[in-house]
């Protein structure tokens, strides 16, 4: 990415990096360069807009861990304004790059006194103590944040990573349950629902799964992975003990109908690979002739 951006003014990279700003991409790399080699001499002529970008760049550098960098950010946004919740916050984050991870709580915990509202230094504690290995520590600070956010799915996805960590597939199933009533046609969660179901075993979890993985190929019927998981499960359900006879007889011609539904997938690819491949080497006799 070096030398990409020298020729722009100025004023070309105050817009580019208002763009993606606005957009809310996450471009830390290409950030932080237009920063150092444009902007930085002309921050002044900013205006109002300096400390949005100083705020901009502070964030790009701690993912590139430009840690100079973002201390450099950091300290002008400290003086233009000292008593900010949120740039305490990203000193947080410096001291959490720094792996200071004690002093970092410390000021997270100053920001939940001063704010109880505030969610983002809530979710700085779990990434801490994740970042620590302490991931019961971690699954205790954010079960209750959840209590006070329970619309937070982000918070719900990060607790059912969590439980699947310490292998809890109940409690993870419950924070799917949480995903799902907040988004009913996401196949994905079903999808996943299904998974954990599978892998805590048993007849009545197996038939669970069924259901699930049935719902994720209704909403999708591309979704491969769905798919093997239906086969799996129906083939698992079929050989237990517990599967009465006429039970069995539908699920084995589910299985069938699924395994089906897989090479036609298959095929379909193929298909579609030799189209582009004859295509490519139409498009390459061309450039040889042309040639």
């Amino acid at each position: 990415m070096a030398g990409i951006y020298d020729d722009l003014s100025w004023s070309d990279a105050r817009d580019f990096l208002r763009n993606w700003r606005e957009n809310s991409e996450r471009r830390s790399k290409d950030i932080v360069e237009i920063y150092e080699s444009i902007l930085m001499p002309h921050v002044d002529k900013l205006g109002n807009e300096k400390y949005l970008v100083l705020e901009q760049v502070c964030i790009a550098a701690l993912d590139c861990y430009r840690l100079s960098l973002a201390e450099y950010c950091l300290k002008l946004l400290v003086k233009e304004f000292p008593g900010s919740l949120r740039v305490h916050k990203y000193h947080a984050m410096h001291l959490e790059a720094l792996e200071m991870y004690d002093e970092a709580l410390e000021v997270l915990d100053s920001i939940i006194k001063r704010d109880e509202t505030n969610a983002a230094p809530r979710k700085r504690r779990v990434a801490i103590l994740k970042a620590k290995g302490q991931i019961p520590e971690a699954i205790v600070e954010l079960s209750g944040y959840l209590k006070k956010f329970m619309s937070d799915q982000e918070g719900w996805h990060e607790l059912c990573d969590l439980y699947l960590q310490e292998q809890e597939y109940s409690k993870a199933a419950t924070c799917v349950e949480e995903l799902i009533l907040h988004n009913p046609h996401n196949h994905l969660l079903h999808q996943r629902y299904a998974e954990i179901k599978y892998s805590q075993g048993g007849f009545d979890n197996m038939l669970l799964a069924k259901a699930y993985f049935c719902q994720a190929i209704k909403l999708n019927p591309n979704n491969i992975r769905a798919l093997y998981g239906l086969l799996l499960t129906t083939n698992n359900i079929a050989l237990s003990q517990k599967c009465p006879a006429p039970k069995r007889k539908e699920i084995i011609k589910l299985s069938e109908w699924v395994a089906n539904q897989i090479e036609k997938q298959y095929e379909s690819k193929v298909t579609n690979v030799k189209e582009d491949t004859k295509c490519i080497e139409g498009l390459l006799a061309q450039l040889q002739l042309e040639a």
